[in-house]
């Protein structure tokens, strides 16, 4: 159900499509509808959101952050899927997570309770 002021959507550039998808899909298990050669669509991947002030940390551009139930094996699997660590396995106050960059040099976060 689509809610007023609710994110509904995240667009990511992608240098390489087919190789962006390929990373995804090894990764994450995403699936994708192509519309033309030039954009590919995901959905259910689920979303919340969150701001930061931390001057430190803060990403230059919005940061994604995904779900894992076991940090580690994800960031394996991201690993394997060529994806390139930014940084490994922390703690914060709400659990853990490590941040990477997918194939055309979009930042992700991944986290998981402590």
């Amino acid at each position: 159900m689509r809610e007023d002021g609710k994110i509904d959507y995240i667009e990511f550039p992608a240098t390489a499509l087919p190789e962006v998808k390929a990373f995804y899909a090894a990764a994450f298990g995403w699936t994708f509808t192509d519309y033309g050669p030039d954009y590919a669509a995901f959905e259910g991947q689920g979303t919340d959101g969150g701001f930061t002030s931390d001057r430190d940390s803060a990403p230059a551009a919005p940061l994604v952050v995904l779900w894992a139930d076991d940090l580690e094996a994800m960031e394996a699997r991201v690993r394997a899927a060529g994806g390139v660590i930014t940084l490994p396995i922390f703690t914060f106050p709400g659990g853990r997570r490590f941040h990477f960059n997918d194939p055309s040099g979009n930042e992700l976060a991944v986290w998981s309770e402590r």
